[in-house]
């Protein structure tokens, strides 16, 4: 998924490591956390901008919120020892198999 900065999941990675640090911020009062957060989503917002030159907004973030979704509930899973219960993996499963079919079939996207 190179698309926009030039270096692939960048927007991805800044997103999900500000929406995970959320957490650590124990509702804002831990300044370091608070920091990640305010860092990692101008990042990824920069970086989305940049994306917004090559693909159009709605395939833009339906494919930031796919990919956001699916890390993000892995990190809920494995650092947070978090678990979903059937609907919840069957309804991510249907949402990634979007962001595939997005990524290999959409003339939106400039392979």
């Amino acid at each position: 998924m190179q698309h926009g900065l030039g270096l692939p999941g960048d927007r991805y990675l800044a997103e999900v490591a500000a929406t995970s640090a959320l957490k650590a911020t124990q509702g804002f009062t831990r300044p370091q956390a608070v920091l990640l957060v305010v860092a990692g989503y101008s990042l990824a917002f920069f970086c989305f901008s940049l994306t917004l030159r090559t693909i159009p907004l709605s395939v833009a973030y339906a494919l930031w919120s796919g990919v956001g979704l699916v890390l993000l509930s892995l990190v809920g899973r494995f650092v947070y020892d978090q678990r979903l219960d059937s609907p919840a993996v069957l309804g991510i499963s249907l949402i990634l198999a979007g962001v595939v079919i997005l990524n290999l079939f959409s003339s939106n996207l400039n392979h």
